[in-house]
């Protein structure tokens, strides 16, 4: 099977699962907070190219479009199911579309925000820039929120000269273990 294969495979598995869950969440989304449930984010793909990822939306309408750390008051500015979002990571759940599209891989580098200039110069320098970005990856598995950028970037970096589909499958157990104890989310 390869690489692409695995993802669509886990995509029909996962959107069967959590067709219902991804309901709730949206009415969720809209009956606490004004706005649409899901926000569009443009952040940096495969080669630095730029693409437009879903997510359920965490932040009021309005919110500047930084990295959260780089908010004065995060919590201000989090909806009031932002938070429960985050830390079980059902915000991420459209990204399953990204992954259908091709923008996104179930593995690989987190796909930075377009303006995280030092994160995308480390990656175009490490040559990590090459890989589809994922929905997780190496570097989620190993501390998430609680790195560094430099850190990062050399877990992505391990990851593009170990990867292949075992390796991919262990980041995903690792990840699905990862979530149901909320490990590393620090907003």
């Amino acid at each position: 099977m390869t690489k692409r294969g695995l993802d669509l495979f886990l995509v029909l598995i996962a959107g069967v699962i959590l067709l219902v869950p991804v309901l709730i969440v949206a009415l969720m989304v809209r009956l606490t907070s004004k706005g649409p449930a899901l926000y569009w984010s443009d952040r940096v793909g495969k080669n630095n190219s730029i693409f437009k990822m879903p997510k359920f939306r965490t932040m009021r309408v309005g919110t500047p479009t930084v990295a959260t750390h780089l908010l004065v008051d995060p919590q201000a500015v989090i909806t009031p199911i932002g938070s429960f979002l985050r830390k079980s990571s059902l915000d991420e759940i459209p990204q399953l579309w990204s992954i259908v599209k091709g923008d996104m891989s179930f593995v690989g580098p987190r796909p930075a925000l377009f303006n995280q200039a030092d994160l995308i110069e480390l990656r175009t320098q490490s040559g990590v820039h090459r890989l589809v970005p994922g929905l997780t990856g190496w570097a989620q598995v190993n501390g998430r929120d609680s790195i560094s950028i430099p850190d990062k970037v050399a877990l992505d970096g391990e990851y593009l000269r170990r990867q292949w589909l075992g390796f991919d499958l262990y980041i995903i157990w690792r990840t699905l273990v990862g979530v149901m104890r909320h490990d590393d989310v620090s907003h």
